[in-house]
């Protein structure tokens, strides 16, 4: 599959540079419509508009925005008329086709509505209502549901007239005000008597999520009860949508890249924004102009302890051991507690024993690389206490590094700010600064057996 895909990534990329239209027509006519989505993800965003205007069936172009970022496939979509715009939304799913919409020019997106038929726009405009990334903004709206009067017969015979329903292993059961008072699974409704009534034989505990809860949350509520399907209700308990495993493949997706990327200091922003240079420099800067000011705070305490740099030069030496260690443990514990975070692995009710596992292995490491740095130190200089002023140093500096790698992100997600965002120039700034701190106070006190 892999070698398969390489091939056409390849062929088309050849096609494009040699302008050949005509012959990347053909190779898209052949390809299935899940191989062309994948070929768009590893293209250049002019390459993609090169192509998505060579695309002649609508289904294919429809899976094709469908797997791309809405942004990506709303501006890929500008290059058609409002005609063939609406002709692929048409093809997409509900929920998709909102999200593409919202990001259309807001009076090419209220034309498009229009020329809609008025089914599809209805159900979109609804969409429209929620914020993207919540229940509601990511649910779909061709869901199959029962009344509970109907019986198992009269079920069945509704459910094999059912084409656009998004998934029927999940039957969901309604009573008359079309609030969700059950489910059963299609196994059960085709092994009991065609006689009982579905209220009999549904099981009324029912995992459901708020139709404003966020589309993070909702994943771990799939996550926790390992379901393929979560109905979405409103606050009358109305049924509203449901949201199906592969939406939320795609929101895990999403929120641990977006994760990654701000703890890089950098932004999903980025792809949108091509190879514009300046734009991307504008957007990482705020982050490294926070390093560069703790890498100015560290200089600053070096000159302050000059004079016991000057009796015992050989301290320089471990000045780039002593930050780098601290900085490593302390990024490892950030990282590690954003990810609980975001996985809802950690609460703040359990940070206290995390704060405390996290010390005790700063400190178990702290020791291990103390003593083997320590060593280092007396054979290179000679000295036996200069061995245990770096030793010393080096079992404290990561046993604080991983402390501050736990409370830095604990601290921004209590005062509401994105721990994935803060924490990693935060962290990485803080312990270069009680790094040096720790090292030049605990040779300042031990200076008279140093020099």
């Amino acid at each position: 599959m892999e070698h398969r895909h390489q091939v056409l990534i390849e062929t088309v990329k050849r096609l494009i540079r040699r302008d050949a239209h005509h012959n990347i027509a053909k190779v898209l006519a052949k390809s299935h419509p899940a191989d062309v989505a994948y070929l768009f993800r590893e293209l250049e965003l002019n390459e993609q508009h090169i192509l998505f205007t060579l695309i002649e069936d609508k289904e294919t172009s429809a899976t094709v925005i469908s797997e791309l970022d809405p942004e990506v496939g709303a501006e890929l979509l500008t290059e058609l008329g409002r005609e063939q715009i609406t002709e692929v939304l048409e093809e997409m799913a509900y929920d998709d086709a909102a999200d593409v919409i919202q990001n259309l020019p807001e009076e090419l997106a209220d034309q498009v509505l229009q020329q809609m038929e008025t089914e599809d726009s209805q159900e979109i405009e609804q969409l429209l209502q929620y914020d993207e990334e919540t229940a509601g903004g990511i649910m779909a709206t061709e869901f199959f549901s029962l009344q509970e009067e109907l019986t198992v017969k009269e079920a069945i015979a509704a459910l094999q007239e059912q084409e656009d329903a998004e998934m029927v292993f999940y039957l969901y059961v309604t009573n008359s005000h079309n609030q969700l008072v059950g489910v059963l699974s299609l196994r059960k409704l085709l092994t009991v008597s065609p006689a009982r009534k579905l209220k009999d034989i549904m099981d009324g505990d029912i995992i459901s999520v708020r139709i404003d809860m966020d589309q993070e949350e909702v994943a771990k509520v799939v996550e926790k009860y390992n379901i393929l399907a979560v109905p979405v209700v409103d606050d009358a308990n109305k049924l509203m949508g449901i949201i199906t495993v592969d939406d939320i493949i795609d929101v895990i997706r999403a929120e641990a890249t977006e994760d990654i990327y701000k703890m890089a200091g950098a932004s999903d922003e980025e792809l949108l924004l091509g190879y514009k240079s300046f734009k991307i420099a504008r957007l990482r800067l705020p982050w490294l102009i926070t390093n560069l000011l703790g890498g100015v705070v560290t200089g600053y305490l070096m000159w302050l302890f000059k004079m016991t740099l000057k009796e015992v030069l050989a301290l320089i030496s471990f000045i780039p051991v002593i930050t780098g260690m601290g900085g490593n443990v302390g990024s490892q514990s950030a990282t590690i507690v954003v990810r609980g975070f975001a996985t809802g692995r950690i609460e703040m009710n359990t940070i206290r024993r995390v704060i405390f596992k996290e010390m005790r292995v700063g400190l178990i490491m702290g020791t291990v690389c103390g003593v083997t740095v320590g060593l280092i130190a007396y054979f290179w200089h000679g000295n036996p206490y200069l061995g245990l002023v770096v030793g010393l140093a080096m079992v404290i500096a990561m046993t604080v590094a991983a402390s501050m790698g736990v409370m830095a992100p604990t601290f921004f997600k209590k005062i509401g700010v994105d721990p994935a965002i803060a924490a990693a120039p935060f962290v990485q700034t803080a312990n270069d600064i009680t790094g040096i701190l720790i090292y030049f106070a605990t040779a300042t006190f031990f200076l008279q057996l140093l020099k």
